[in-house]
């Protein structure tokens, strides 16, 4: 306590005036209308700005969750623009009911684990079977290109082998004309930009340039763009050709999935089982 007595007695010229100082300065603000409108607005720039840098922060923390939401939005929009594009055009019976006759729903997931530099490379999500997943379920991306098919699943989480997996086939066709090929990746050539179209039939035409799209098989959505043809003619010495082709699906920045459930697909593999035996 002397100790402090001591300090405010040799200081106390300086606080007399912090005192008379903040004092004058409320009196000139108080009885002057220029100087009040001054400081007002000056103190409105200093706290705009700070609540603005304040609402930069808060958007940036909340930045997963808007994305998230908007995974969510787009699946379902997607889900939708199948069910128009997917329209079986032999049939001319007139659907009352369209959303009973939804045959693709989508899931959206947002990926927790990646890798492209595998020879088998492996996606983990972070969706489960509680949310719907099951094995073999095909998977695309938010814009362009297929993913691959979920391989296993706990209950909250999967993991999908993409196709960036040497086990990975998926049946496309050439956009133009509907020849049908196999997309495959990994028969030298481990570029996570590029793949492999083989068994297209020698008597087609190809271009560099044209569109590959799905075919509608293995669980996947017919006419989901996965690449452009960057190399024809890659012969295989019989029958049929093998084309290079650039993925418009980026697996180094995949941060979204769509996991496709396909209401038919039960109903399409026992058929096929049956045809096996």
């Amino acid at each position: 306590m002397r100790n402090l007595w001591i300090f405010l007695s040799r200081y106390n010229a300086f606080f007399f005036f912090i005192i008379f100082f903040t004092v004058g300065i409320i009196l000139a603000i108080r009885n002057n209308a220029y100087q009040r409108s001054t400081v007002f607005n000056s103190t409105n720039e200093v706290v705009g700005t700070a609540y603005k840098r304040l609402n930069v922060i808060k958007r940036y923390l909340n930045l997963g969750q808007v994305n998230d939401s908007l995974a969510t939005e787009n699946a379902l929009l997607k889900t939708q623009l199948m069910a128009v594009l997917n329209v079986d055009s032999t049939k001319l019976i007139k659907v009352k009911d369209s959303i009973n006759q939804v045959q693709y729903t989508l899931i959206a997931a947002k990926v927790i684990k990646n890798s492209v530099t595998l020879t088998n490379n492996i996606i983990t999500i972070n969706k489960g079977l509680k949310d719907g997943i099951e094995k073999e379920m095909a998977v695309i991306s938010p814009g362009k290109g297929v993913v691959g098919f979920v391989q296993n699943v706990s209950e909250n989480f999967a993991t999908i082998r993409p196709l960036l997996n040497q086990e990975t086939f998926i049946s496309v066709v050439l956009k133009k004309d509907n020849a049908f090929g196999s997309l495959v990746w990994g028969d030298n050539n481990f570029d996570y930009r590029k793949a492999l179209v083989k068994e297209i039939p020698n008597h087609y035409k190809v271009n560099v340039g044209d569109t590959i799209v799905t075919s509608g098989s293995s669980g996947f959505p017919r006419g989901i763009e996965v690449g452009k043809v960057t190399k024809t003619g890659v012969s295989t010495g019989d029958n049929f050709m093998t084309l290079e082709i650039s993925l418009f699906n980026n697996f180094s920045t995949l941060q979204y999935v769509y996991v496709v459930k396909d209401k038919l697909a039960n109903e399409i593999k026992a058929l096929q089982q049956e045809v096996k035996r």
